[in-house]
């Protein structure tokens, strides 16, 4: 039965949310104040057609919009959506009964993003297509467009499709190409091939090796094994020139590493030594070794590595000392951070609660915490908070452009 919905919000996933007597109702791609017609499914709202548009409606930029999953707010104006992510960040402390100043959000570009996760399968005749996932399905969207991505992996769409095509040699195969532009050009790593029945056969392994050399790619490999290599991906984190290593995390928008960086670097100007932790392969580390010596560590002995060797393009810093270990299991305690009087941390999704609670045990008196969770920031910020620190600010960052995805800065001061 088809029903009429009043939008009165945009919950957290970026759903439009209308209130009914029998509880919420989540209606994709609608906006506040919106009203709309839909058939309701067990809380969702499916075949949405609109009947009232909201004035902060915004015609989408890409061709794949309402089909593609990746961009579920490309139909709203910027202000109210830059505010809502803002709103977001301030429900999540709220939710741990933090309040602080919270900075408008950072907005970033379109055309900026330098990585994205493209999947790859078997199209109409055999066809390999690339493309992302449909909204709340398997099923594959090809795209030919995004217009958050940097226009020079846009263009390299069918030349990653040829790539591709030898990692579907398997059935049960379902490659996804994590494609990074660098200084030297494009760092493809494929995931997602069947390895139980053999892994990828050596003739399908040296045809993909010839695509990519016809691609021009910088760097194949596969699971973080190199296949090929004609040149050595590398990133510039500050004054420093990193070999990139297979597989390796990178922030995903570069604008949003440089606001990152900024807030971060200015929060512990005149700190004696910084602590880097979960320092991947140097992001904030080079930029933080300017202002004094630094402590870097990371669960990725690549990462370290790649650090090492940066550290060693770079003059005029002060001295770095980088050590891979697990912060999950072996968190750096008040006794290894000895000295140190600031500390940045930058953790997965899960957070850094074993390692909040070491930094909160020191001496430091200002923490800067970057996070692409505000729930468990929030969650570590608590902990940091009854050990004596003042959040004194939380800047959003809105690296995932039209996603519901936000990051952010906390700066706190004991």
């Amino acid at each position: 039965m088809r029903q009429q919905l009043t939008i009165t919000r945009v919950g957290a996933q970026g759903d439009g949310v209308a209130e009914t007597p029998t509880g919420p109702v989540f209606a994709p791609l609608t906006l506040p104040g919106e009203k709309v017609e839909a058939e309701v499914i067990e809380g969702r709202a499916e075949d949405v057609r609109l009947i009232t548009a909201s004035a902060d409606r915004s015609a989408p930029v890409s061709p794949h919009y309402g089909d593609c999953g990746g961009c579920s707010l490309q139909h709203w104006a910027s202000a109210p959506y830059l505010s809502w992510k803002r709103e977001q960040v301030g429900l999540a402390l709220a939710r741990e009964g933090i309040e602080t100043e919270i900075e408008p959000t950072v907005a970033t570009p379109p055309g900026s993003r330098r990585r994205l996760a493209l999947h790859a399968r078997r199209g109409p005749g055999g066809r390999t297509i690339l493309g992302f996932k449909a909204r709340r399905s398997w099923r594959l969207v090809e795209v030919s467009e995004c217009p958050v991505a940097d226009p020079r992996v846009v263009r390299a769409f069918p030349a990653l499709a040829e790539v591709a095509a030898p990692f579907l040699e398997h059935p049960k195969s379902a490659p996804t190409l994590h494609v990074t532009w660098t200084l030297t050009g494009l760092d493809v790593d494929v995931t997602g091939v069947e390895r139980r029945s053999g892994g990828l056969s050596r003739d399908a392994q040296m045809r993909a090796i010839e695509a990519a050399g016809r691609a021009d790619l910088a760097r194949l490999s596969l699971a973080g094994e190199t296949l090929m290599m004609a040149r050595q991906p590398r990133i510039a984190f500050g004054p420093a020139t990193v070999p990139l290593p297979a597989g390796a995390f990178l922030q995903a928008v570069p604008q949003a590493e440089a606001a990152m960086v900024e807030r971060a670097s200015a929060t512990v100007e005149g700190a004696r030594r910084i602590a880097d932790l979960f320092c991947g392969a140097g992001t904030f580390t080079f930029p933080l070794a300017r202002i004094a010596p630094v402590i870097a560590a990371d669960a990725s002995a690549d990462g370290i590595a790649a650090l090492k060797a940066g550290a060693a393009t770079a003059s005029g810093l002060k001295p770095i000392t980088a050590e891979a270990r697990d912060l999950f299991r072996r968190p750096l305690s008040p006794h290894d951070l000895k000295g140190v009087d600031a500390v940045v941390f930058d953790p997965p999704r899960a957070g850094a609660l074993e390692q909040t609670r070491q930094i909160a045990q020191t001496a430091a008196s200002v923490v800067v915490g970057v996070s692409c969770n505000a729930s468990t920031f929030a969650r570590d910020a608590r902990v940091l908070i009854d050990a004596g620190f003042r959040l004194e600010r939380v800047t959003p960052i809105d690296q995932f452009l039209w996603s519901a995805h936000v990051e952010l800065v906390g700066a706190f001061r004991r």
